[in-house]
Protein backbone atom coordinates (compact mmCIF):
# COMPACT_ATOMS: atom_id res chain seq x y z
CA UNK A 1 0.00 0.00 0.00
CA UNK A 2 1.23 3.48 -1.16
CA UNK A 3 0.83 6.66 1.42
CA UNK A 4 -0.07 9.67 -0.72
CA UNK A 5 2.83 12.01 0.69
CA UNK A 6 1.72 15.58 0.97
CA UNK A 7 5.19 16.94 -0.32
CA UNK A 8 4.56 14.68 -3.69
CA UNK A 9 2.65 18.18 -5.14
CA UNK A 10 5.60 20.42 -3.93
CA UNK A 11 8.65 18.44 -5.40
CA UNK A 12 6.80 17.91 -8.73
CA UNK A 13 6.46 21.72 -8.93
CA UNK A 14 10.31 22.20 -7.82
CA UNK A 15 11.27 19.47 -10.69
CA UNK A 16 9.16 21.51 -13.50
CA UNK A 17 11.29 24.69 -12.44
CA UNK A 18 14.41 24.30 -10.80
CA UNK A 19 17.38 22.26 -12.47
CA UNK A 20 17.82 19.87 -8.79
CA UNK A 21 15.91 19.29 -6.10
CA UNK A 22 17.06 18.29 -2.80
CA UNK A 23 15.18 16.46 -0.30
CA UNK A 24 16.23 15.54 2.84
CA UNK A 25 14.97 13.64 5.93
CA UNK A 26 16.18 10.72 8.26
CA UNK A 27 16.82 7.56 7.17
CA UNK A 28 13.29 5.19 6.27
CA UNK A 29 11.27 8.19 6.09
CA UNK A 30 10.52 7.60 2.14
CA UNK A 31 12.65 9.75 0.58
CA UNK A 32 14.26 7.34 -1.95
CA UNK A 33 10.49 5.13 -3.11
CA UNK A 34 8.77 9.00 -3.31
CA UNK A 35 11.36 10.11 -5.87
CA UNK A 36 11.27 6.50 -7.78
CA UNK A 37 7.37 6.80 -7.66
CA UNK A 38 7.12 10.72 -9.03
CA UNK A 39 9.87 10.01 -11.42
CA UNK A 40 10.00 6.75 -12.64
CA UNK A 41 11.93 7.64 -16.14
CA UNK A 42 14.95 8.82 -13.84
CA UNK A 43 17.90 7.05 -13.67
CA UNK A 44 18.94 5.90 -10.47
CA UNK A 45 22.05 5.26 -8.28
CA UNK A 46 22.45 5.09 -3.92
CA UNK A 47 26.21 6.18 -2.79
CA UNK A 48 25.29 3.73 -0.08
CA UNK A 49 26.63 1.37 -2.05
CA UNK A 50 30.62 2.05 -1.20
CA UNK A 51 31.87 1.25 -5.22
CA UNK A 52 29.53 3.83 -6.08
CA UNK A 53 30.54 6.41 -3.27
CA UNK A 54 34.10 6.13 -4.24
CA UNK A 55 33.36 6.67 -8.09
CA UNK A 56 31.56 9.53 -6.94
CA UNK A 57 33.82 11.19 -4.71
CA UNK A 58 37.14 9.90 -6.53
CA UNK A 59 36.24 10.46 -10.22
CA UNK A 60 32.87 12.65 -10.67
CA UNK A 61 33.44 12.92 -13.82
CA UNK A 62 33.28 9.62 -14.84
CA UNK A 63 30.16 9.30 -12.33
CA UNK A 64 28.31 12.10 -13.59
CA UNK A 65 28.90 10.19 -17.66
CA UNK A 66 27.62 7.01 -16.09
CA UNK A 67 24.43 8.20 -14.70
CA UNK A 68 23.58 10.64 -16.98
CA UNK A 69 20.56 13.55 -16.16
CA UNK A 70 17.78 13.15 -15.41
CA UNK A 71 19.10 10.96 -12.72
CA UNK A 72 18.19 10.40 -8.75
CA UNK A 73 21.27 9.98 -6.77
CA UNK A 74 20.60 8.76 -3.26
CA UNK A 75 22.51 9.56 -0.06
CA UNK A 76 24.46 12.09 -2.12
CA UNK A 77 26.15 13.46 1.03
CA UNK A 78 28.70 10.30 0.74
CA UNK A 79 30.87 11.98 -2.04
CA UNK A 80 31.16 15.80 -0.95
CA UNK A 81 33.82 16.09 -4.02
CA UNK A 82 30.42 15.64 -6.38
CA UNK A 83 29.20 19.14 -5.67
CA UNK A 84 31.39 20.59 -7.74
CA UNK A 85 31.26 18.78 -10.58
CA UNK A 86 27.23 18.93 -10.17
CA UNK A 87 26.98 22.92 -10.14
CA UNK A 88 28.93 22.63 -13.78
CA UNK A 89 26.60 20.29 -14.87
CA UNK A 90 23.65 22.03 -13.84
CA UNK A 91 25.39 25.24 -15.27
CA UNK A 92 25.88 23.74 -18.65
CA UNK A 93 22.00 22.84 -19.19
CA UNK A 94 20.85 25.44 -16.43
CA UNK A 95 17.30 25.69 -18.64
CA UNK A 96 16.64 22.09 -18.03
CA UNK A 97 14.56 21.60 -15.18
CA UNK A 98 14.36 18.24 -12.69
CA UNK A 99 17.76 17.27 -13.82
CA UNK A 100 19.42 16.20 -10.61
CA UNK A 101 17.32 14.97 -8.08
CA UNK A 102 19.18 14.49 -4.86
CA UNK A 103 18.29 12.71 -1.85
CA UNK A 104 20.32 13.06 1.90
CA UNK A 105 19.67 11.57 5.21
CA UNK A 106 22.50 13.75 6.87
CA UNK A 107 21.44 17.02 6.96
CA UNK A 108 24.21 19.27 7.96
CA UNK A 109 27.32 17.57 5.67
CA UNK A 110 24.59 17.31 3.25
CA UNK A 111 23.32 20.95 3.45
CA UNK A 112 27.15 22.31 3.45
CA UNK A 113 27.77 20.68 0.06
CA UNK A 114 24.43 22.70 -1.44
CA UNK A 115 25.16 25.89 0.09
CA UNK A 116 28.89 25.40 -1.23
CA UNK A 117 28.20 24.48 -4.38
CA UNK A 118 24.84 24.55 -5.13
CA UNK A 119 23.47 27.74 -3.88
CA UNK A 120 20.51 29.28 -6.19
CA UNK A 121 20.22 26.33 -8.18
CA UNK A 122 18.33 23.84 -6.23
CA UNK A 123 14.73 23.71 -4.06
CA UNK A 124 15.31 22.24 -0.74
CA UNK A 125 12.64 19.84 0.74
CA UNK A 126 12.62 17.99 3.93
CA UNK A 127 10.75 14.42 4.34
CA UNK A 128 9.36 13.65 7.87
CA UNK A 129 8.07 10.65 8.83
CA UNK A 130 3.99 10.51 8.09
CA UNK A 131 1.70 12.64 10.02
CA UNK A 132 -1.02 11.48 11.27
CA UNK A 133 -3.52 13.29 8.35
CA UNK A 134 -1.46 10.75 5.76
CA UNK A 135 -1.88 8.06 7.96
CA UNK A 136 -5.53 8.35 8.58
CA UNK A 137 -6.44 8.85 4.94
CA UNK A 138 -4.65 5.84 4.19
CA UNK A 139 -5.85 3.73 6.92
CA UNK A 140 -9.11 5.41 8.64
CA UNK A 141 -9.62 3.34 11.17
CA UNK A 142 -6.51 3.42 12.79
CA UNK A 143 -7.05 4.85 16.18
CA UNK A 144 -4.92 7.92 17.08
CA UNK A 145 -3.42 5.81 20.23
CA UNK A 146 -2.25 3.26 17.87
CA UNK A 147 -0.56 5.65 15.51
CA UNK A 148 0.91 7.75 18.23
CA UNK A 149 2.70 4.26 19.47
CA UNK A 150 3.56 2.68 15.73
CA UNK A 151 5.47 6.24 14.84
CA UNK A 152 5.24 7.28 11.03
CA UNK A 153 7.43 5.58 9.57
CA UNK A 154 5.73 4.51 5.84
CA UNK A 155 6.49 0.67 5.78
CA UNK A 156 5.14 0.36 9.13
CA UNK A 157 1.45 1.27 7.84
CA UNK A 158 2.42 -0.08 4.07
CA UNK A 159 2.97 -3.58 6.09
CA UNK A 160 1.20 -3.63 8.69
CA UNK A 161 1.63 -7.14 9.93
CA UNK A 162 5.27 -5.54 10.78
CA UNK A 163 6.40 -5.93 14.58
CA UNK A 164 6.35 -1.98 15.36
CA UNK A 165 8.66 -3.12 18.15
CA UNK A 166 10.98 -5.14 16.13
CA UNK A 167 11.23 -2.07 13.16
CA UNK A 168 12.02 0.23 16.19
CA UNK A 169 14.88 -1.61 17.79
CA UNK A 170 16.62 -2.58 14.12
CA UNK A 171 16.04 1.25 13.44
CA UNK A 172 17.64 2.08 16.58
CA UNK A 173 20.48 -0.27 16.29
CA UNK A 174 21.15 0.45 12.66
CA UNK A 175 20.89 4.67 13.16
CA UNK A 176 23.88 4.08 16.04
CA UNK A 177 26.04 1.73 13.22
CA UNK A 178 25.58 3.72 10.19
CA UNK A 179 24.72 7.09 11.04
CA UNK A 180 26.42 7.86 14.27
CA UNK A 181 29.56 6.07 12.95
CA UNK A 182 29.75 8.35 9.48
CA UNK A 183 29.07 11.37 11.43
CA UNK A 184 31.49 11.69 14.90
CA UNK A 185 34.08 9.83 16.44
CA UNK A 186 32.09 8.17 18.47
CA UNK A 187 34.22 6.19 21.02
CA UNK A 188 31.53 3.82 22.79
CA UNK A 189 28.08 3.21 20.64
CA UNK A 190 27.01 2.07 24.41
CA UNK A 191 27.26 5.35 25.63
CA UNK A 192 25.66 7.28 22.86
CA UNK A 193 23.07 4.87 23.07
CA UNK A 194 22.34 5.84 26.61
CA UNK A 195 22.90 9.62 25.42
CA UNK A 196 19.70 8.42 22.95
CA UNK A 197 17.50 6.86 25.22
CA UNK A 198 18.17 9.57 27.84
CA UNK A 199 17.17 12.11 25.40
CA UNK A 200 13.49 10.31 25.01
CA UNK A 201 12.90 10.56 28.97
CA UNK A 202 13.52 14.32 28.52
CA UNK A 203 11.12 14.76 25.52
CA UNK A 204 9.03 17.66 25.63
CA UNK A 205 11.36 19.21 28.20
CA UNK A 206 13.75 22.25 28.08
CA UNK A 207 17.12 21.24 27.11
CA UNK A 208 19.64 21.43 29.76
CA UNK A 209 22.86 20.11 28.13
CA UNK A 210 24.53 19.48 31.92
CA UNK A 211 22.26 17.02 33.35
CA UNK A 212 22.23 15.41 30.15
CA UNK A 213 25.66 14.88 30.10
CA UNK A 214 26.01 14.29 34.06
CA UNK A 215 23.13 11.07 33.69
CA UNK A 216 24.99 9.69 31.23
CA UNK A 217 28.62 10.39 32.26
CA UNK A 218 30.18 12.20 29.49
CA UNK A 219 31.52 15.87 28.87
CA UNK A 220 29.32 18.63 28.40
CA UNK A 221 30.95 19.30 25.33
CA UNK A 222 30.88 15.37 24.37
CA UNK A 223 26.90 16.46 24.79
CA UNK A 224 26.76 19.08 22.74
CA UNK A 225 28.72 17.43 20.17
CA UNK A 226 26.31 14.20 20.19
CA UNK A 227 23.12 16.42 20.14
CA UNK A 228 24.22 17.60 17.20
CA UNK A 229 24.57 14.28 15.65
CA UNK A 230 20.91 13.81 16.33
CA UNK A 231 19.80 16.86 14.77
CA UNK A 232 21.52 16.40 12.19
CA UNK A 233 20.55 12.76 11.26
CA UNK A 234 16.76 14.02 11.94
CA UNK A 235 16.42 12.04 15.28
CA UNK A 236 15.64 15.32 17.51
CA UNK A 237 14.36 18.51 16.86
CA UNK A 238 14.91 21.84 18.83
CA UNK A 239 11.95 24.29 19.83
CA UNK A 240 12.94 27.67 20.63
CA UNK A 241 11.25 30.17 23.00
CA UNK A 242 8.73 32.99 21.62
CA UNK A 243 9.46 36.99 22.65
CA UNK A 244 7.11 39.19 21.31
CA UNK A 245 7.03 43.51 21.92
CA UNK A 246 3.89 42.63 24.71
CA UNK A 247 5.44 39.59 26.39
CA UNK A 248 8.92 38.74 27.24
CA UNK A 249 10.00 35.02 27.39
CA UNK A 250 12.54 34.68 30.57
CA UNK A 251 13.34 31.27 29.15
CA UNK A 252 16.25 31.29 27.03
CA UNK A 253 16.73 27.44 26.14
CA UNK A 254 15.10 25.47 23.51
CA UNK A 255 12.59 22.49 24.47
CA UNK A 256 14.01 19.33 23.12
CA UNK A 257 11.69 16.74 20.96
CA UNK A 258 12.37 13.17 19.44
CA UNK A 259 11.37 13.30 15.84
CA UNK A 260 8.90 10.68 15.73
CA UNK A 261 6.63 8.97 18.47
CA UNK A 262 6.81 5.50 17.86
CA UNK A 263 10.59 6.07 18.19
CA UNK A 264 10.24 7.44 21.63
CA UNK A 265 7.59 5.19 22.56
CA UNK A 266 10.14 2.08 21.86
CA UNK A 267 12.99 4.27 23.79
CA UNK A 268 10.49 4.64 26.57
CA UNK A 269 9.67 0.31 26.11
CA UNK A 270 5.96 1.24 25.72
CA UNK A 271 4.74 -1.39 23.10
CA UNK A 272 0.47 -0.74 23.36
CA UNK A 273 -1.83 1.70 23.34
CA UNK A 274 -3.01 0.10 26.74
CA UNK A 275 0.93 0.45 28.11
CA UNK A 276 0.74 3.89 26.73
CA UNK A 277 -2.29 4.53 28.82
CA UNK A 278 -0.74 3.51 31.89
CA UNK A 279 2.57 5.09 31.03
CA UNK A 280 4.10 8.02 33.32
CA UNK A 281 4.92 8.90 29.99
CA UNK A 282 1.86 9.54 28.43
CA UNK A 283 1.70 13.26 28.56
CA UNK A 284 5.01 13.78 27.12
CA UNK A 285 4.61 11.23 23.92
CA UNK A 286 1.44 13.28 23.17
CA UNK A 287 3.17 16.53 23.82
CA UNK A 288 5.49 15.05 20.99
CA UNK A 289 2.91 13.71 18.95
CA UNK A 290 1.21 17.36 18.65
CA UNK A 291 4.90 18.63 17.81
CA UNK A 292 4.91 16.86 14.95
CA UNK A 293 1.71 17.57 13.19
CA UNK A 294 1.96 21.34 13.81
CA UNK A 295 5.44 21.25 11.95
CA UNK A 296 4.45 18.94 9.34
CA UNK A 297 1.15 21.39 9.07
CA UNK A 298 3.34 24.57 9.00
CA UNK A 299 5.53 23.09 6.28
CA UNK A 300 3.30 21.82 3.96
CA UNK A 301 1.68 24.99 4.25
CA UNK A 302 4.83 26.72 3.35
CA UNK A 303 5.87 28.61 6.43
CA UNK A 304 8.89 27.75 8.31
CA UNK A 305 10.66 29.21 11.26
CA UNK A 306 7.39 30.16 12.74
CA UNK A 307 7.33 27.41 15.35
CA UNK A 308 7.95 28.36 18.87
CA UNK A 309 6.75 27.85 23.15
CA UNK A 310 6.30 30.40 25.43
CA UNK A 311 7.50 30.48 29.20
CA UNK A 312 8.28 32.42 31.87
CA UNK A 313 9.75 29.51 34.11
CA UNK A 314 6.26 29.21 35.61
CA UNK A 315 3.76 29.14 33.32
CA UNK A 316 4.33 28.00 30.01
CA UNK A 317 1.92 27.34 26.73
CA UNK A 318 3.52 24.13 24.41
CA UNK A 319 3.29 25.71 21.14
CA UNK A 320 2.98 29.27 19.17
CA UNK A 321 2.74 29.58 16.04
CA UNK A 322 3.08 33.60 15.12
CA UNK A 323 2.24 33.61 11.04
CA UNK A 324 1.87 37.03 10.23
CA UNK A 325 1.89 38.86 13.31
CA UNK A 326 -1.14 36.46 14.30
CA UNK A 327 -0.51 33.78 16.40
CA UNK A 328 -2.58 30.44 17.20
CA UNK A 329 -1.88 29.07 20.85
CA UNK A 330 -1.95 24.90 21.39
CA UNK A 331 -1.75 23.40 24.85
CA UNK A 332 -1.08 19.83 24.34
CA UNK A 333 -2.84 17.55 27.11
CA UNK A 334 -3.19 13.71 27.28
CA UNK A 335 -6.55 13.70 28.77
CA UNK A 336 -10.38 13.42 26.98
CA UNK A 337 -12.03 15.83 29.02
CA UNK A 338 -10.18 18.86 30.17
CA UNK A 339 -11.23 20.98 32.95
CA UNK A 340 -11.04 24.68 32.79
CA UNK A 341 -7.51 24.82 35.16
CA UNK A 342 -6.13 23.53 32.39
CA UNK A 343 -6.80 26.33 29.83
CA UNK A 344 -5.39 28.66 32.55
CA UNK A 345 -1.74 29.56 30.34
CA UNK A 346 -3.56 29.63 27.31
CA UNK A 347 -5.98 32.14 28.80
CA UNK A 348 -2.91 34.06 30.41
CA UNK A 349 -1.02 34.32 27.20
CA UNK A 350 -4.28 35.55 24.99
CA UNK A 351 -5.08 38.46 27.54
CA UNK A 352 -1.01 39.64 27.89
CA UNK A 353 -0.74 40.00 23.95
CA UNK A 354 -4.26 40.81 23.26
CA UNK A 355 -7.30 38.94 21.77
CA UNK A 356 -7.06 40.90 18.50
CA UNK A 357 -3.52 39.28 17.96
CA UNK A 358 -4.53 35.68 18.75
CA UNK A 359 -6.00 33.79 15.74
CA UNK A 360 -7.06 30.81 17.82
CA UNK A 361 -5.96 29.07 21.41
CA UNK A 362 -6.71 25.30 22.11
CA UNK A 363 -5.91 22.53 24.22
CA UNK A 364 -5.60 19.42 21.51
CA UNK A 365 -6.90 16.45 23.83
CA UNK A 366 -8.54 13.34 22.56
CA UNK A 367 -11.98 14.61 23.29
CA UNK A 368 -14.99 12.81 20.81
CA UNK A 369 -15.13 16.59 19.06
CA UNK A 370 -14.24 19.91 19.26
CA UNK A 371 -15.81 22.26 21.81
CA UNK A 372 -15.76 25.53 23.62
CA UNK A 373 -14.27 25.19 26.61
CA UNK A 374 -13.73 29.13 27.85
CA UNK A 375 -14.43 32.34 25.90
CA UNK A 376 -11.59 32.18 22.61
CA UNK A 377 -10.58 29.00 23.99
CA UNK A 378 -11.34 25.63 22.33
CA UNK A 379 -11.17 22.08 22.95
CA UNK A 380 -10.08 20.34 19.79
CA UNK A 381 -9.15 17.31 18.40
CA UNK A 382 -5.64 15.96 16.28
CA UNK A 383 -7.89 16.18 13.21
CA UNK A 384 -9.18 19.43 13.57
CA UNK A 385 -6.05 20.87 14.38
CA UNK A 386 -4.53 19.62 10.97
CA UNK A 387 -7.34 20.14 8.56
CA UNK A 388 -6.53 23.09 7.57
CA UNK A 389 -3.90 21.42 5.21
CA UNK A 390 -4.09 22.46 1.53
CA UNK A 391 -6.41 19.47 -0.41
Amino acid sequence: MWVVRYVEPRLLHAARTRPAVVLTGARQTGKTATLRRLFPSHRFVSLDLPSEAELAENQPGVFLDRYAPPVVIDEVQHAPALFRHLKTAIDGRRDECGQFLLTGSQKFTLMAGVSDSLAGRVDVEELETLSWREIHEATPTASVEAVVVRGGFPELHANPDIDGAAFHASYVATYLERDVRALTNVGSLRDFERFLRACALRSGNLLNKADLARDVGIAPSTANQWLSVLEASGQVALLEPWISNRTKSLVKSPKLYLADSGVLCALLSIRTPDELRRSPWAGAVWETFVFAQLRHRERVAGRTNNLFFWSDRRREVDFVVDAAGRVDLVEAKWTELPSRSDAANLALLRETIGPDRVASAAIVCRPPNRYPLLPGIDVTTIDELTKSLPE
